[in-house]
């Protein structure tokens, strides 16, 4: 076992991390022990990990190291080279950027160093802009690296851990909230929790007095040797120490009579520094102009002042549906008409009738509506078709609990006819909900094209494909198991059946069960070889079963059984001998090597059964009583028969041994009974031919899998398909049209069920009558005929659905032109159940696929990557998030649920730990947007309520920007009629023009690559922190002086053209994914075309890259150079609290072409960094005196005049600071480097990098010594 040596101070930070690291590994865990690790090792530090023996190379030593090789054990480095990269780089922030100023901050408060106020305010002040940075690069993650928690946060959250805990003021935490929320995400982990307890976050930053109790100890809990914990407590102290603590604990008290004083300030009349206002909650603005329903909302009312979504979604969806902008007829005469921009169609994956939207619904629409908008504004004719499933088993539940509820009525005491009218009633009244619920979402279906599974058209289309496929042998009769619900009373699909995993022993609620029932266990017992005193030993998960068994299995080569050949054994209960057959299926390595076999009630033994020609004996009804059996077991319940079994082998003397088994329970999802395999009588496809079919469609490239990894799936369920039982045992649904014959003539002999000789299917009950006395060579007044009770599964008429829309096997206008399809997009969940067999089904009911593409999302987890379940307290309704709820309502929605009491209350726990403030109203785009931004091909989905809210606040950006935009274009703006460049554009023009022409590139190649995070995050960037935060910023000069003379006017109004072009295709390229708030923007801008440009944002064209080709790495480049100036100056100001008064700016470059760059873009970074003046020096001018200097890059350095201002002393300080951090750094490339394998085993791409990084450091290290000797001399 591996032993890690850490610190016993509860707040060393290193060691924390260390702690916390190991946390995450797989057992053994390292042993934990707080003490300095043995001399003989060498370590330099603690935390210490020795591994083994502890020989010199199984020594690690510092927090990096240390933690780096635990989280790898641990899984949690990252995954693959990019994403290691990527902690790493975390983990050098952490070091480098927030440890020190964490510590400048925190151990004067504990007074661990002196307090140096001015320090210590400008150490607040950096770490602020630190933690700034840290935000940014939250906004749009739960996460630092990937999707889940990597060792990125882990060194991150611990560098911040001291600071929350004892100095950010709730104030403070404000101006962080990315941070302050995933800090708080982080160290509500539970190995966070288990290391440090409940974190306090600090309310008023004092002077504390930290707690003794070490992390360790807290891991090591009640269970501590005596050892440790006097290792815990330290050596004794020595005399310098004391004399050292006595001189803290003095600078402390003056400290504290510094604060007192501070504190007796306050009770005084204010001063006349105004407080900072208090951030506004989220407003609630309404739209209250009287709108009839599909007209068009009023643009003309000023835009109101603040972003708000229930403003924003009011009144667009009806006037869009009217209009007729979701129709593939808009904007032409006839969908036949050629269009060459071509066609894009997508059926929705039909929702049940029952349902009512859940996140996996969200997120299928999201996607969804955002790639059919995309067609459409391309120009494509373009149809979403909706439907809705008639979801057999869930509605037939539904309506027989309301029922029985309202009326005390079961179907049976009904019929068959009047409950199938109760379920149509149901299905009128409330089987358009789910409808209303997706026009919520903006889902841009074509309603009027909508289609209900049972509908006459559909059912028309089921009723031919069963028909021609019985007609051509295709789909049989056969009696085989099944999955078979006793409460049901029906047959199930796979995907209706839960796998319920358990590690052993443990008692399962079964419907009908007063009592648990017992699982987990294997029970072994003995069967006697006839006519001998020798025994074979068998065990078996379901005692009961061994009613049913007719043989026992060992292999062929098993040496300990082979004199038994031909031998049987006796059934202790009845009878029956039983032959010991030999069997290659055999495990002989599993328990005893012999097997019983029940060929009626198990999917294996069923095999066996057959090969061996064994009988076939069912010992359950369609209820899970025991028939076939004899006394006392006939007619029990099965589960009782479970007891009864078991006893009576106990008292026969056979019984030998019950012990716990890890196995996997079938559970019904509809009903929670345990699911029974049961020989039945049932209609199956044969898909053999058709599987391979499927397959080889993707094999040779004719359908798309996206992503491909699915691929393996696809071929290994394709490959080894079995046919597919298509009778479920209902009364609601496609009832099979199929008859059995019974001919009244001596020359033909009654028939059997399964014997599918006596089966015929027609249209009608005529037709089938013309089909039996044709097969029978009878007249048809001898045949009587009596139809299947049974309905088709649910599935076969989803397997049609792509084409039964358009009216086949009807040749329609609709079926010709839509059909193929363009994609299909669903989740992977159902890729075989539904997916699958629609390909299977096109190909062979049309000769066509389906679709050309299949695009497969993830599934939804919560914040935390637990699956969404509802005993959690995790199911998010999505409405909850576009309107918002508060605690109380989610606990509300809990109560009324079914859950069970104890679940309920775990849940409200698990709701209040996630929103203990409910849930703020985020609005629909911003759902929308949050679901694509996490749409990673092939992940789950982790989603983060509060960074949807995060998107709600980019809306708000968004709608001030335009705002603030429109404004300035003023009210006689005229946009020019094509969007072109005038070849008068100013740097900044020419560079936001640049941006937008690669965000438009990047959204195309996106949507192509159905790489939604990739199109996300590039209209947020250039909205956010290009367009925003960079050019209206730098061009309110411009438009500050447009009145001063002629060639201002020009300036500004070649600005305003650029201005308007970003506002205008910015909106256009963020519309397929935010309609409503994009609608409401692009109606308040003034149209190039106002005579012919279309009336609405969502059928106006989609940005395309051969129009917007402006894209200039030459500018990007020079830009961002000027921009890591501009930041380095801010830095510099924020440093001295320069917050008002502007300073002079000496830019010191390297070479006259950066001279030359830098007064192109004077004017920009004068604006942008707030200085009052900018003067670029070559590297020979000197530099005024007085300057506080900031190294921006190994081309130029910032001198900011701070006239009398500056602490020389602090100055000196800080850069000898700096210059340690780059000596180490250098250090450390330079033995890297240094390595005999460097040059084989470092890939040269990575060899360049290291030379030029070591390069920089270098000039900046010049660069530095330089500044440190010019500060001496001013000293």
């Amino acid at each position: 076992m591996a032993t890690l040596y850490v610190s016993p101070h509860p707040d060393d930070f290193r060691s924390l991390l260390a702690i916390i690291a190991a946390e995450f590994c797989p057992s053994p865990r390292p042993q934990i022990i707080t003490e300095d690790p043995p001399v003989s090792l060498n370590a330099r530090s603690r935390p210490t990990l020795v591994l083994g023996a502890g020989d010199g190379d199984s020594v690690l030593s510092g927090a990096s190291a240390v933690s780096w090789y635990l989280a790898y054990q641990g899984k949690k480095a990252g995954v693959g080279p990019q994403q290691q990269s990527q902690v790493w780089q975390w983990l050098s922030f952490a070091d480098n950027e927030l440890t020190p100023v964490s510590c400048a901050v925190v151990f004067p408060l504990l007074g661990i160093m002196g307090v140096d106020k001015k320090l210590q305010q400008s150490s607040r002040a950096e770490l602020m802009r630190v933690l700034k940075v840290l935000d940014r690069a939250l906004s749009p993650r739960t996460f630092l690296v990937g999707e889940s928690i990597t060792l990125a946060d882990l060194a991150v959250a611990t560098a911040v851990l001291l600071p929350f805990k004892y100095a950010l003021e709730p104030s403070d935490r404000k101006e962080v909230t990315n941070v302050t929320r995933w800090f708080t995400t982080c160290v509500n982990q539970p190995q966070f929790l288990k290391v440090l307890g409940e974190i306090s976050l600090c309310q008023n930053a004092v002077p504390v007095t930290p707690k003794t109790q070490s992390a360790a100890a807290n891991v090591k809990a009640a269970d501590a040797s005596p050892a440790a914990s006097a290792a815990a407590n330290g050596p004794p102290k020595t005399e310098a120490q004391l004399k050292k603590e006595a001189k803290k604990k003095e600078k402390l008290e003056k400290f504290q009579q510094k604060k007192e004083m501070e504190a007796k300030k306050k009770t005084q009349p204010p001063a006349e520094k105004k407080a900072k206002p208090e951030k506004k909650e989220l407003g609630v603005i309404t739209y209250n102009v009287p709108t009839p329903a599909g007209e068009k909302k009023d643009v003309v009312s000023p835009l109101p002042d603040s972003y708000s979504p229930q403003y924003v979604e009011a009144a667009w969806y009806p006037w869009w549906e009217r209009q007729g902008f979701f129709k593939p007829e808009h904007g032409r005469k006839s969908i036949s008409e050629q269009n060459p921009c071509g066609i894009f169609m997508m059926c929705i994956p039909p929702p049940n009738v029952t349902g009512s939207l859940h996140l996996g619904h969200a997120l299928t629409n999201a996607i969804q509506d955002s790639l059919t908008r995309w067609h459409r504004m391309r120009g494509e004719t373009t149809l979403w078709n909706p439907g809705c499933d008639h979801a057999g088993i869930a509605t037939q539940v539904v309506v027989e609990k309301k029922l029985m509820r309202e009326k005390g009525l079961s179907r049976h005491d009904l019929g068959r006819e009047n409950f199938i009218q109760e379920v149509w009633k149901w299905k009128n009244q409330k089987g358009d909900r789910i409808y209303h619920q997706l026009k919520k979402l903006g889902s841009s279906l074509d309603w009027d094209r909508a289609c209900f599974t049972m509908d006459p058209k559909l059912s028309y289309a089921v009723q031919e494909a069963f028909i021609r496929m019985h007609d051509e042998g295709v789909i049989y009769r056969s009696k085989r198991l099944v999955n078979w619900s006793c409460t049901l009373n029906s047959a199930i699909s796979d995907i209706e059946v839960d796998k319920k995993e358990l590690t052993g022993r443990t008692l399962l609620p079964v419907p009908g069960y007063k009592e648990k029932v017992e699982f987990g266990v294997l029970v072994s017992f003995a069967y006697k070889v006839d006519g001998s005193d020798e025994e074979v030993i068998v065990a078996t998960t379901r005692i009961e079963t061994m009613l049913g068994d007719t043989a026992v299995a060992v292999h062929p080569t098993d040496p300990r059984y082979q004199h038994l050949k031909g031998k049987t054994v006796q059934h202790p209960f009845c009878d029956r001998k039983m032959p010991i057959v030999f069997d290659d299926f055999v495990d002989i390595s599993f328990g005893t090597g012999a097997v019983k076999i029940t060929p009626a009630h198990d999917h294996n033994d069923y095999e066996v059964g057959e090969r061996h020609n064994l009988a076939f004996i069912n010992i359950l009804d369609e209820n899970g009583l025991l028939i076939n059996v004899p006394p006392p077991f006939l007619g029990m319940k099965r589960f009782e028969a479970r007891k009864a079994v078991l006893q009576a082998l106990k008292d026969r003397g056979q019984f030998k041994e019950i012990k716990d088994n890890p196995m996997v329970v079938p559970v019904c999802s509809r009903s929670k009974d345990i699911v029974e395999p049961l020989l039945k009588p049932q209609w199956y496809v044969n898909c053999r031919d058709m599987g391979k079919q499927a397959a080889d469609a993707v094999r040779e490239g004719r359908l798309k899998i996206i992503p491909d990894h699915h691929h393996k799936t696809w071929f290994n369920w394709l490959d080894n398909i079995r046919d597919w039982c298509i009778s479920r045992q209902l009364w609601w649904g496609h009832r099979i049209p199929a008859y059995f014959v019974t001919v009244n003539d001596p020359s033909v002999k009654p028939g059997e069920d399964m014997d599918g000789h006596y089966w015929v299917s027609g249209r009608s009950e005529e037709e089938a009558k013309e089909k039996a006395a044709k097969r029978f060579s009878v007249s048809a007044d001898k045949v009587t005929l009596r139809q299947d009770e049974d309905v088709l599964d649910t599935w076969f008429s989803s397997g049609i659905f792509p084409f039964s829309i358009f009216g086949w096997p009807n040749e329609t206008e609709d079926l010709n032109v839509f059909y193929p399809g363009t994609l299909l997009e669903t989740g992977h969940d159902i890729l075989f159940f539904w997916v699958a067999r629609m390909v299977m089904m096109g190909l062979k009911l049309t000769g066509k696929l389906p679709f050309k593409e299949v695009y497969l999302h993830a599934v939804v987890r919560d914040a935390h990557g637990r699956k969404m379940s509802k005993s959690l307290g995790n199911v998010i309704d999505p409405l909850d998030v576009i309107t918002g709820i508060s605690l109380e309502g989610l606990h509300a929605q809990l109560t009324e649920s079914n859950l069970d009491p104890l679940e309920v209350e775990k849940a409200q726990q698990g709701q209040k730990s996630d929103y203990p403030n409910g849930i703020p109203e985020c609005g629909t785009d911003a759902l929308r947007f949050a679901l694509c931004a996490y749409t990673s091909q092939g992940r789950d989905i982790n989603l983060d309520v509060n960074r949807i809210l995060g998107y709600r606040h980019f809306c708000n950006k968004l709608w001030n920007a335009v705002k603030f935009a429109m404004k300035t274009l003023g009210d006689n703006f005229v946009p020019t009629e094509k969007a072109q460049m005038s070849g008068e554009e100013n740097v900044s023009d020419r560079w936001i023009l640049s941006r937008l022409s690669a965000a438009v590139a990047l959204c195309d190649a996106g949507f192509k690559a159905y790489d939604f995070p990739a199109i996300t995050t590039a209209i947020y960037n250039f909205w956010l922190y290009e367009l925003c935060d960079v050019y209206l910023e730098s061009v309110k000069p411009v438009f500050s002086k447009a009145e001063e003379d002629d060639a201002s006017r020009r300036r500004a109004a070649v600005c305003r053209q650029a201005l308007y072009t970003c506002l205008e295709v910015g909106l256009r390229l963020l519309s397929p994914m935010m309609p409503f708030v994009t609608e409401e923007l692009y109606q308040r801008l003034p149209r190039r075309q106002p005579q012919t440009d279309p009336s609405s944002i969502c059928v106006t064209s989609y940005p395309d890259t051969q129009e917007f080709c402006w894209n200039s790495e030459q500018i990007d480049r020079d830009m961002e150079f000027i921009m890591t100036v501009v930041k380095t100056i801010r830095s510099l100001r924020a440093d001295y609290n320069l917050t008002k008064t502007r300073a002079d700016c000496y830019l010191q470059c390297i070479d006259t072409a950066t001279v030359s760059l830098v007064q192109k873009y004077i004017l920009q970074i004068q604006t942008l960094s707030y200085s009052q003046a900018v003067i670029p020096l070559t590297a020979n001018q000197p530099v005024p005196e007085g300057c506080a200097v900031a190294i921006a890059s190994d081309r130029c350095t910032v001198n900011l005049m701070l006239k009398g201002l500056i602490d020389l002393e602090k100055e000196v300080t800080k850069l000898m600071t700096k210059k340690g951090e780059l000596e180490k750094q250098m250090e450390k490339l330079r033995e890297k480097m240094a390595k005999n394998d460097y040059k084989e085993k470092v890939p040269v791409k990575v060899q360049e990098q290291d030379a030029e990084k070591l390069r920089q450091s270098q000039t900046e290290l010049e660069k530095v010594k330089e500044a440190i000797d010019n500060f001496r001399k001013m000293m």
